[in-house]
């Protein structure tokens, strides 16, 4: 019998707007879009553009913003303890840890504070998918392949599939 294991590495994206009720994303909304409001405020020192769109067809390296926007939720991200936000097992604990994360702005106006809206990404490290149970996602942390074929306990969580949680890249092997 050939087992096909594969390898994933799962990315779950955040969007973090004006509607965002958790006190957590209240407080990146708040950060990154005064952080935003200064930082263009340097690319475009004439005021001539109103929104984050206009800065990138106008302005040049406006791109940089992602960047430069993102240090203001540098250390909310570090208060998650390296566990992707919003993301639970079935037994409702979070358990996803991420390494990487990339920020990007949606969207941002400089008047109209309300449409600020920016997205984080976070990626775990490898995982073993061993299978899909239900809408759930059957995995080991960590490269276990060698251990289920020798027959041996692994310790598994049960990921519930939801919105904005993707395989963010894959890698299978025959066992």
């Amino acid at each position: 019998m050939v087992m096909v294991k594969r390898m994933i590495r799962l990315g779950y994206r955040k969007v973090i707007n004006a509607a965002s009720a958790q006190a957590w994303d209240r407080q990146v909304f708040e950060d990154t879009q005064r952080e935003f409001f200064m930082q263009a405020q340097f690319y475009d020192q004439e005021g001539r553009y109103q929104t984050f769109a206009e800065l990138l067809t106008h302005v040049p390296q406006a791109d940089r913003l992602h960047y430069l926007v993102s240090t203001a939720a540098i250390g909310y991200i570090r208060q998650l303890n390296d566990l992707i936000p919003d993301v639970s097992n079935a037994y409702g604990k979070r358990c996803l840890p991420f390494k990487n994360f990339r920020f990007e702005i949606i969207h941002s106006h400089m008047e109209r504070k309300e449409e600020h809206a920016v997205a984080i990404y976070f990626y775990t490290e490898p995982l073993t998918w061993i299978d899909t149970v239900g809408p759930n996602l059957l995995i080991a942390y960590g490269d276990q392949r060698k251990e289920i074929q020798d027959g041996k306990e692994v310790e598994t969580d049960l990921i519930p599939l939801q919105p904005f949680l993707n395989i963010h890249s894959i890698q299978a092997h025959e066992c």
